[in-house]
């Protein structure tokens, strides 16, 4: 992060073929704090990105998003994300590719919403590497590139100074995670209350988010064995005994880690797999509850409408009639 009164400069990446809402989500979010400076970065000649003066190489063209400022301008920034794109076994041009692997290469932080994973993969900058992306195309992203670890069941994954995430919606968690580790808790809380409220948005999505902690972590075996269980009950003192610790050294040391109380974090995770459902399954309430360790259907739709504000019901319908196309 930048010392002194300098902002954080984000760029996003207008691809060719791009989800327009996985622009104008982190350009809302990196907006809504000065600390940041926002520009939109492109090839100057949109015809040579895959496009035509008969057809946009930009997919959404409603929102006619084009670039504010050159691929070269890139160099500057300390934030580069990467909007989803329709079709992502077409290859995006290789100045875009060109210019993501310097920015990899000098260290910024790179954000890859949705599909935009495929372009990081294609350059060969995630051989090695964990990552995740939307649910349908978990299964595409192993088999054209099968150097990356694809995980599932993330809303977002960090791995190092690359941070991929799901769809749209996971978009909005990890900017706002971004936020936090520049900003810290309060101010990202203060950002994600004007998120929610924009007109924008009407489904009022929880900023909870489970990512695969750093490999310097010591309790991240424990995490995955909490996710890989969810659905059973699970207490402090198992989750100390997997990871060969005592009780009071592993509530210190999970803390730590996570920024919460154990208890807190294995609810927010149930709460990450049940709104997933929610949004990709015709489950009953009964079943999600079940599988995601929430028990009865009473605690499960009590819990779900204390922490996200609405009810489990009135999420999946919300949610519904929000994402007309998936990303």
């Amino acid at each position: 992060m930048p010392s002194g009164d300098a902002k954080i400069v984000v760029a996003i990446l207008a691809v060719p073929r791009l989800y327009a809402l996985d622009v104008s989500i982190p350009a809302h979010v990196f907006g809504q704090h000065a600390g940041y400076q926002v520009i939109v970065c492109g090839d100057d000649d949109f015809e040579s990105s895959g496009g035509s003066s008969d057809s946009s190489p930009y997919v959404d063209v409603a929102a006619d998003i084009r670039p504010t400022h050159s691929l070269a301008d890139m160099e500057r920034a300390d934030i580069v994300l990467i909007p989803g794109y329709e079709d992502p076994r077409l290859p995006i041009p290789e100045s875009y590719v060109k210019a993501l692997r310097a920015s990899v290469e000098r260290g910024a932080r790179i954000v890859a919403v949705c599909t935009g994973v495929f372009a990081l993969a294609a350059g060969g900058m995630l051989n090695g590497k964990t990552a995740t992306t939307y649910w349908k195309y978990t299964d595409l992203l192993r088999t054209l590139h099968p150097g990356v670890d694809v995980v599932e069941n993330r809303l977002f994954v960090e791995d190092g100074a690359i941070l991929t995430s799901a769809g749209a919606g996971a978009g909005l968690d990890v900017c706002l995670h971004v936020v936090q580790a520049d900003f810290g808790e309060a101010v990202a809380d203060e950002v994600a209350k004007d998120v929610v409220v924009s007109p924008a948005r009407t489904a009022n999505e929880p900023r909870y988010a489970d990512t695969l902690s750093p490999s310097r972590a010591d309790l991240r075996a424990t995490r995955e064995w909490v996710i890989s269980n969810i659905g059973s009950p699970i207490t402090v003192q198992q989750m100390a005994d997997h990871s060969l610790l005592s009780r009071r050294t592993f509530i210190r040391r999970f803390a730590r880690e996570t920024g919460m109380p154990p208890m807190h974090w294995v609810t927010r995770q149930r709460l990450t797999g049940a709104r997933r459902l929610l949004e990709e399954s015709d489950w009953s309430v009964e079943r999600i509850a079940g599988a995601t360790g929430f028990g009865t259907a009473a605690n499960f739709r009590s819990i779900f409408r204390r922490e996200v504000g609405v009810t489990p019901t009135a999420y999946r319908k919300l949610h519904t009639e929000r994402l007309v196309e998936p990303s």
